[in-house]
């Protein structure tokens, strides 16, 4: 059987946010740090929803539907919304995505009508270390090289290889930007 993974981007607020709804399902998730988005991490969702759409899933709180309405006056792609009734997402007084059932997310996400695609993997652990992204003392200086022309943050070696697979970027595009950084380092 064929594996599917959903197209858009999902943003949600925090790392256990992002925890949860990876438990569920299979997508590319992002997370805004909070209420106070700073620019740079708005400019990297908007960066990686560009391609691909978005669904916003952010917790139904005042703090969320603030977090939502600014990601909808930023974002320049197609965006779903994924709503959430409070009383799922609630657990000692505490109201986030990270407390709701995974039946509960993945009925929230389905409800926005999300796209599915076919599960690639371009990139693997073997190409990290052929390309001298992993295990050699220039790695880390590669890798923040590559991620900052991508827009990808700045991963350590497992995660880069989960923002290239899982933002579908192109093999090429990431041999030309490794190919300018090496022969920028025999200038």
């Amino acid at each position: 059987m064929e594996s599917k993974r959903i197209k858009e981007v999902i943003v949600v607020e925090g790392k256990d946010d992002i925890t949860r709804v990876s438990e569920a399902l299979d997508a590319t998730i992002i997370a805004t740090g909070g209420i106070h988005i700073n620019r740079k991490k708005l400019d990297e969702i908007v960066e990686i929803t560009k391609d691909r759409g978005a669904i916003i899933l952010t917790d139904p709180d005042h703090a969320g539907n603030v977090i939502r309405k600014k990601l909808l006056a930023n974002l320049k792609c197609p965006v779903k919304i994924a709503y959430f009734k409070q009383s799922l997402a609630i657990k000692d007084g505490d109201i986030g995505i990270e407390n709701a059932k995974k039946e509960d997310i993945i009925e929230a996400i389905n409800k926005a009508r999300p796209t599915y695609v076919s599960k690639t993997e371009n990139f693997s652990a073997e190409f990290l270390f052929e390309h001298r992204l992993t295990g050699f003392d220039d790695s880390k200086k590669r890798r923040e090289y590559l991620s900052d022309r991508l827009n990808l943050g700045n991963p350590n070696a497992k995660t880069l290889l989960k923002r290239l697979n899982n933002f579908n970027i192109d093999k090429n595009e990431v041999l030309k930007i490794l190919e300018e950084y090496s022969e920028g380092q025999n200038i």
